[in-house]
Parts: structure tokens; sequence; C-alpha cells
């Protein structure tokens, strides 16, 4: 039997909601075979002013280097990636690849607003990773600091960051709604065709791991063979339901059930193309 493999190059979340933790759940349950090269640790010490402990670069290195020699990766999705140095580490290891499908998930705020990405690090990223990947999967405020400022309140706003955020080179964008009001909507851009998808606004707090997920999702779909229109609407749908059936944490919001896509299916998920 054969399994599509896939890798993730994210940081790791002590309470395994979200980063490496909630994207092996995801490519678990997605049925591909999941690497790892974990970038950075998020704990908060109890008595230390510290949350996140950095790897060094010769681990990460190591890492990559170790998963390159399978040679037969199908996808690969970078999360938390911190500094300038692992960005540059990690998108000069992927230009000698051939790896196919690159999902990259800017990821720059913790789930309370934490920095995840350090100021210095924003160039390097738009500059050397961004352009490599197949599709990139901001959320607002993630869109936002990549177009400098700009703002994103409507459905609109959406459509015209994926616009601009094309422009800085990959293949596809898709830009998440998930902090606008009303439905839960993204917009998913390749320059020739804009598509909406859509899903039922949950009221919970219990989204941990939410964005980590969906872009492990389009990972996974993209290694079993999906084109990016079915990868992005199954791994909206994957998520969709995962919010819907939460687990609560009784300290801190919870996280999102990974399995509840296998056991629930999510059949309130549209896609639609709007007229450009």
């Amino acid at each position: 039997m054969t399994i599509a493999k896939v890798c993730t190059v994210a940081g790791a979340a002590a309470r395994s909601g979200a980063g490496i933790q909630a994207d092996l759940k995801t490519f678990q349950e997605l049925g591909v075979y999941g690497f790892t090269a974990i970038t950075a640790i998020n704990a908060k010490h109890p008595n230390k002013e510290k949350s996140l402990f950095i790897q060094p670069l010769d681990a990460i290195e190591a890492q990559l280097l170790i998963i390159n020699e399978q040679e037969d990766l199908d996808a690969l999705k970078t999360g938390m990636l911190f500094s300038k140095e692992i960005i540059e580490l990690v998108s000069d290891w992927l230009a000698t690849t051939n790896i196919q499908n690159i999902v990259v998930d800017p990821v720059m705020f913790g789930k309370f607003g934490s920095p995840l990405l350090d100021f210095d690090a924003m160039e390097t990223l738009k500059s050397k990773l961004i352009p490599q990947a197949t599709i990139i999967t901001p959320n607002m405020p993630e869109a936002t600091y990549l177009l400098n400022g700009q703002e994103i309140t409507s459905v609109a706003d959406l459509q015209d960051a994926a616009r601009d955020l094309l422009k800085l080179g990959p293949k596809y964008v898709l830009v998440k709604g998930g902090r606008l009001e009303g439905p839960a909507i993204d917009v998913l851009y390749d320059g020739h065709k804009m598509i909406k998808l859509e899903a039922p606004r949950i009221d919970t707090i219990h989204t941990n791991g939410a964005g980590c997920s969906y872009s492990a999702a389009i990972t996974a779909e993209l290694a079993k063979g999906k084109s990016i229109e079915e990868a992005v609407f199954n791994a909206k749908k994957f998520v969709t339901a995962g919010i819907k059936r939460f687990i609560p944490f009784e300290v801190v919001p919870g996280m999102i059930d990974h399995r509840a896509y296998k056991m629930y299916d999510e059949d309130e998920v549209t896609m639609t193309e709007f007229g450009i």
C-alpha cells in the first residue's frame, strides 16, 4: 500500500491544539503520512518571562536534511518560522528540493495576540519564501501586515487583498475572513478566477488550531492529487466540522476536534465563483 507523504515545518504547541501537533492530527485524519521539522516550542514558563523557545538553526537544518532523504514528499507546509534566519534557511532548502506543492501559512500571531514572527523577518518572508508557494493562507491580520497595513473590513476588502497578495509571487492566495461578521467567508484567487468559500458562523471561543489545521488539510489534499480548488474546499469542510464539534479546555479556549470531519462529514460549506 502506498501513502502520500507530507511535511510540516512549524512550531510545537505545549497544549497540542495548534502548530505541529494540529498538523499531525490533520494529516492522520486525512490519510497521509506526516514528517515534521520543529522550529520552536511555544510554552509559557510559569516562573520565567518567556513563552517561545526558538530551536537552533543547526537543529532545524538537521531535521530538514533527514526529511529530504525521502526525496518523495508530495507536499509541504510551513507554519511558524519566527525569525529571518529560519525563513532564509527553510527558503534556501526548499529551493534545492523538487517538492511541487508548497503551502505557506504566514503565522504571525498566537491565539492571544502574542507575536510569532520577528518584525525584521517580514521582508524575508515576502521576498524569499512566499514566491516559492503554491498557495499562501493568511488570515485578516496577517494579510494586513503583509500588505503594509491595508485595511480589511469587508468581503470586498478580502478580494482586494487577494489581488494584492498575489503580486508577491505565489500561484494562489487564500485570504481567510473569519473575523468578519456574518458567515465565515474566505476568498481564493489565482489571478484569473476569484472563488468564495462560505460556511455558517459557529458561536464558540474554542477555535485553537483552526488556522494551522486548515493549511495542513490543504497540504494533505494536494498530496493526494486534488486540485487547489478541491483541496481548499475539502479543507474548509474539515476545519468547519472541527470548529462545530470543538474540544473545550477549562482554563483557556479549547481546540477544534480533528476527528469531526471523518465522523460527521460537513455539508454546509459552499464554494461559488465571484464575477471579476
